[in-house]
């Protein structure tokens, strides 16, 4: 079984419109509404991709109902705790003319540390009986920045592989707990390091960085380059994944569906190439679709054949 850890949880909302030029009234073409956070999205394709998966983190108020209530529709397993306050909003305004993205995130309730033991207990008991435990997204307020990595820990205690996928302050607290797998992307990468790379400069003569992190513990490091793929380090080895060439129609979701692929891969213990290929794979099949956190199983499976990963010299 999969676990996902979201933390800030949200009612995402996409917004489809003719244009969107700021100070004037717009009108939606289409409306979507989903239960989301970044580790809902990984669950939601889990799911999809017909693993078994439960999705736990903190859920609020009426907006926290609203995201249960979808996940039952959805099929999917929680195991939510209940906050004080209310879950957030997330919404994402698309200008069909230029395809350009313009998200709004709310900041989400305040949690306290009865909410956050209570989480604690939560993951651990998921993690006993879980493969992989997902932790993705930012962390709400109240919540210290070390929170996830006293998370990770607990899920390695557990015997389960911890995925991290977050930013900031969070992830340089998160990565001295050892996740087994991350995914920075290069910004993140130089803030993790203080080592700013050349910009084009070629990821096989460039990725020093990547051996400062394998010193604290973590396995699998992929920095994700957007469209152009990823640059990932195992087991003293190099490799770039080119994901396959799409037109987008909706870019929110493809590092979520990226975790969901890798940890399906991980999980029915493909090799390294065949994950990272996977993954790429589901990445590209959630800008194929409208809604964030969204793949057609047998897009995955086509796009599949279009991945090209290669071991780089080291």
């Amino acid at each position: 079984m999969i676990t996902t850890v979201t933390l800030n949880a949200a009612i995402d909302k996409t917004y489809y419109l003719p244009r969107f030029p700021l100070g004037h009234v717009s009108r939606v073409n289409n409306l979507y509404a989903e239960p989301g956070g970044k580790g809902i999205n990984v669950a939601r394709v889990v799911h999809q991709l017909g693993c078994p998966v439960v999705a736990t983190g903190f859920l609020g108020g009426s907006n926290g109902d609203w995201i249960r209530k979808g996940l039952d529709r959805q099929g999917l397993r929680h195991d939510f705790v209940s906050v004080e306050g209310e879950s957030r909003l997330c919404l994402n305004m698309i200008d069909e003319a230029t395809g350009v993205s313009t998200e709004v995130l709310e900041p989400g309730p305040v949690i306290s540390a009865k909410e956050m033991s209570r989480l604690a207990d939560t993951v651990y008991r998921l993690a006993c009986r879980s493969s992989v435990v997902c932790f993705s997204g930012s962390l709400p307020r109240g919540v210290p920045d070390d929170y996830y990595a006293q998370l990770i820990t607990l899920a390695k205690a557990a015997g389960a592989l911890a995925f991290l996928d977050t930013s900031g302050s969070a992830l340089r607290h998160a990565v001295d707990a050892a996740p087994y797998f991350i995914k920075p992307n290069e910004d993140e990468m130089a803030q993790l390091t203080g080592q700013a790379r050349e910009a084009g400069a070629p990821w096989a003569a460039e990725d020093t960085q990547l051996d400062t992190l394998h010193e604290k513990g973590i396995e699998l490091i992929s920095v994700t380059l957007g469209a152009k793929g990823s640059h990932s380090s195992y087991g003293g080895k190099r490799y770039t994944a080119l994901s396959p060439q799409v037109q987008p129609v909706n870019t929110v979701g493809c590092g979520d569906a990226y975790t969901a692929g890798m940890a399906v891969a991980t999980l029915r213990k493909q090799p390294l190439e065949a994950c990272l290929a996977y993954a790429a794979a589901a990445g590209s099949a959630n800008a194929l679709t409208a809604r964030a956190g969204y793949v057609d199983p047998q897009d995955v499976e086509q796009l599949l054949g279009q991945v090209v990963v290669r071991e780089e010299p080291h």
